[in-house]
C-alpha cells in the first residue's frame, strides 16, 4: 500500500519483477507503468483575501483558490460578521473567486472568513480578515427624513426666483438659456453634500458672470469621483463606463500609451526579484523560460517568463504589452494568473503562474489513454469555467484551441491566432467574432480532449474543411466517448450560433455528470460512429496499404508488425476482421495503441461503405 501522498493527484508507478541474477541481464529494464489518480479530499484553505471596491454600504472581495485544491471546487463559502459579534453572521455562497457583501453598516468593521468545497466536502475556514465600511458623510448623517422636503422646497423657490430674475431682465443681460442653466445649475448644487456660497458678480453694467455657477455644479455633483480616484474608475475608465459591481473587460488598444495601460492592469516587478533557470519554449516575440520569482515578504515560487526579444520594434512592444494588459485584468482560477511585469529594464519581461505539464494537447499525447473519464471530464469543466468568467466580462477569446490551454500537476487546465479547424462558419465567412463562436471552438476542444489531442480533421486541408463544415458534416466521435459529451459536442458544432449553449450551462452540464458518473456509462456506438463520420485522415481502404507491416508503419504502430504476422493476420484483409478482444489476446495493452489500431480499422470498414455522410 502506498502511503502520504496527495489528493487528486496523478501518480505514475513503474512495476518490475526482480530476482536473483536481474542485476546481471545486459537489457533495457522491463516494466510496466500504470497511472492512478488518487481520490479528491477537502481543499486546504485560502490564504490570500484582497479588498476591492468598499462603499459606506458595501464590501467586495477576491481570493486565489488554495493552494491544495484537492479535486475540482464546486463553490465557495463566505462567513461574515460585525466584528465583536460573531454570534451573529451571514453566509454567502459563491461559484466564483469574487463576492459583494451588501447591506452592512457604515463605518463599521467586520470579518470574513473562506471556505472551498469540493466533491470530498468543505476544506478548514481561512484565517480572519478584517476590513471596514467607508464612514458615512457629513450631510448624509442629517435627518434624511428632512431632505425630499428641503430639495423641493429650494427646487421651487429657486426656479420661481430664476423666472423672475429673467422676466425682468430679458433682453437686457438674461436670456432664456441662462435662466434654464441658473435653475438647473443651482438645483444640482442643492442636492450636493457640499454647497458652495454662491454670489452674482456684475462683470458689467449689463452683464452678469455665471462662471461660479459651473464651478459650483461640477465640484458638488463630482466631488466624490474627485476627491477618491478609484471611486471615479468605477464610473469612467478611459472612455468606457463601468457598471457598479460588473467587471468588464477593456480593450488596452484604446489607450493610446500602451505603458499607460500595462500600468493600470498589470504589477511592475523588480528584476532583481526574478531569477531566470531555463529556455523551455519560444514565442511570438522571444523566449519562453521557467524560472522563480521572490517577492518581498512572501515565499518564493516556480513562474513562467516571457521575454521581448532584442532589436524589437515599437509595434512589437505594443502588442508585448498589450498581452500583460489583458491577462491582468482576469481573476479566475482557470485562467493564467499573471504575476506582473517588468518595463524598467531590459528585457522587458512578462511573468505569470508556471504549469507543470505544459500544453494540453502535448500533455494528453504523451498520456494517450491514461486517463478515466472523470478525469477528462474534470478538465472540460475547468475550461468551460473560465470561458464562462470570460463571456461575463465581454471578452471573446477567438484563440480556444487545446495547444493555447495550459494544465499543471493537478490536472488543472487554465486557459491565444486562431486556425480554420477551430473555428466557428460565421467567424471564417463574416470574420463575426462572438462568444457563440467560442462555444464552437469549445465543442472541438471537447473533441481534442477525449481523442487524447488528435488532430482536429486530420490531414484535410483548410479549404476542404470548410467546405465539408457549410456543407454540415462534423467530426465523429471519438473512440469510447461518453454519449452525452459528444451530444453536447454536436450542440456546440449548431449551424445557427443562437442555438448553441451558453457557457453557463455547459459548466452546469458537465456539473451534473461529474455529480452522476453512471451518467458517462453509455458510450457512443460504432454504428452512430459511421453515420456521422465526416472523413478519413488518411487513404483507409485496405486496398491503399500493400502488406500489414506497411499499414501498421503508416499508423505508428510498426512494434505489433512481428506479432499480427506469428499470429496469422498476414494480409489486410484477415486484418480487416480484427476485434478489441482479439488486440488484447495479441499482447496490446495500452489503451491508446487500441485506440489507434481500432480507430484506423473502423475507418477501413466506413470507406468502403459509403464514404463520408452528412448529418
Amino acid at each position: 500500500m502506498m502511503v502520504d501522498l496527495l489528493a487528486h493527484t496523478n501518480y505514475t508507478f513503474e512495476i518490475e519483477a526482480v530476482n536473483g541474477v536481474s542485476d546481471q541481464n545486459p537489457g533495457a529494464r522491463q516494466f510496466v507503468s500504470v497511472n492512478v489518480t488518487t481520490n479528491q479530499a477537502a481543499p486546504s484553505p485560502v490564504s490570500s483575501v484582497k479588498k476591492g471596491k468598499i462603499t459606506k454600504n458595501s464590501i467586495s472581495l477576491s481570493w486565489q483558490e488554495p493552494d491544495r485544491p484537492n479535486g475540482i471546487i464546486l463553490e465557495y463559502e463566505i462567513k461574515y460578521f460585525e466584528k465583536d459579534q460573531e454570534t451573529s453572521y451571514t453566509i454567502i455562497k459563491s461559484k466564483e473567486t469574487t463576492i459583494t457583501a451588501d447591506g452592512l453598516k457604515p463605518g463599521s468593521a467586520y470579518v470574513f472568513q473562506i471556505r472551498a468545497r469540493t466533491a470530498a466536502g468543505y476544506g478548514g475556514f481561512s484565517r480572519r480578515f478584517e476590513f471596514e465600511t467607508s464612514p458615512v458623510s457629513v450631510a448624509a448623517s442629517s435627518d434624511q427624513s428632512q431632505i425630499p422636503i428641503i430639495v423641493v422646497s429650494v427646487t421651487v423657490g429657486v426656479i420661481l426666483l430664476a423666472v423672475v430674475i429673467g422676466f425682468l431682465l430679458s433682453g437686457s443681460f438674461v436670456s432664456a438659456n441662462h435662466t434654464l442653466f441658473l435653475a438647473v445649475s443651482y438645483v444640482g448644487a442643492c442636492a450636493c453634500p457640499v454647497l458652495k456660497s454662491w454670489v452674482m458678480k456684475e462683470k458689467s453694467p449689463n452683464s452678469l458672470s455665471f462662471e461660479w455657477q459651473l464651478e459650483a455644479f461640477w465640484r458638488c455633483g463630482y466631488s466624490k469621483a474627485k476627491q477618491d480616484p478609484e471611486e471615479e474608475k468605477m464610473h469612467f475608465h478611459n472612455g468606457h463606463i463601468k457598471l457598479p459591481g460588473v467587471r468588464t473587460y477593456i480593450d488596452p488598444h484604446t489607450y493610446e500609451d500602451p505603458n499607460q495601460a500595462v500600468h493600470e492592469f498589470a504589477k511592475e516587478i523588480e528584476a532583481s526579484c526574478i531569477t531566470i533557470e531555463r529556455v523551455i519554449g519560444a514565442g511570438e516575440f522571444g523566449e519562453v523560460c521557467s524560472g522563480r520569482l521572490k517577492l518581498q515578504g512572501k515565499r518564493e515560487f516556480p513562474v513562467a517568463i516571457k521575454t521581448l526579444k532584442v532589436g524589437y520594434t515599437e509595434k512589437q512592444r505594443r502588442d508585448f504589452l498589450g498581452e500583460a494588459s489583458i491577462m491582468g485584468q482576469f481573476d479566475h482560477p482557470n485562467i493564467i494568473h499573471l504575476e506582473g511585469v517588468v518595463t524598467k529594464s531590459k528585457p522587458v519581461m512578462i511573468v505569470t503562474e508556471y504549469m507543470e505539464n505544459g500544453s494540453l494537447d502535448t500533455f494528453l499525447k504523451k498520456n494517450d489513454g491514461q486517463f478515466t473519464v472523470i478525469q477528462l471530464v474534470g478538465m472540460l469543466r475547468g475550461i468551460a469555467s473560465g470561458m464562462k468568467y470570460l463571456s461575463d466580462m465581454g471578452y471573446v477569446h477567438r484563440d480556444l484551441a487545446a495547444r493555447n490551454i495550459l494544465i499543471n500537476s493537478n490536472l488543472v487546465c487554465k486557459g491565444g491566432k486562431i486556425p480554420i479547424r477551430w473555428t466557428a462558419p460565421e467567424a471564417i465567412a463574416f470574420r463575426k467574432f462572438t462568444s457563440a463562436s467560442d462555444v464552437w471552438s469549445y465543442g472541438i476542444v471537447m473533441w481534442e480532449v477525449m481523442s487524447y489531442g488528435e488532430r482536429p480533421y486530420w490531414e484535410m486541408t483548410n479549404q476542404d474543411v470548410i467546405k465539408a463544415v457549410e456543407e454540415g458534416y462534423r467530426l465523429p466521435s471519438p473512440m469510447d466517448c461518453p454519449a452525452a459529451l459528444y451530444q453536447l459536442m454536436l450542440d456546440c458544432w449548431q449551424k445557427d450560433r443562437n442555438s448553441r449553449p451558453k457557457f453557463d450551462e455547459i459548466v452546469s452540464m458537465l456539473d451534473k455528470l461529474i455529480r452522476n458518473p453512471s451518467s458517462l456509462k453509455t458510450l457512443v456506438n460504432a454504428s452512430s460512429r459511421v453515420s456521422n463520420l465526416l472523413v478519413e485522415h488518411s487513404p483507409v481502404g485496405s486496398g491503399a496499404y500493400r502488406s500489414v507491416g506497411e499499414w501498421l508503419e503508416a499508423i505508428k504502430m510498426g512494434r505489433y508488425t512481428e506479432i499480427f504476422m506469428e499470429n496469422g493476420y498476414s494480409s489486410m484483409d484477415s486484418v480487416a476482421q480484427v476485434t478489441l478482444e482479439d488486440l488484447r489476446r495479441l499482447g496490446v495493452t495500452l489503451v491508446g495503441h487500441q485506440k489507434k489500431i481500432m480507430n484506423s480499422l473502423q475507418e477501413m470498414k466506413v470507406q468502403l461503405v459509403n464514404g463520408m455522410v452528412p448529418l
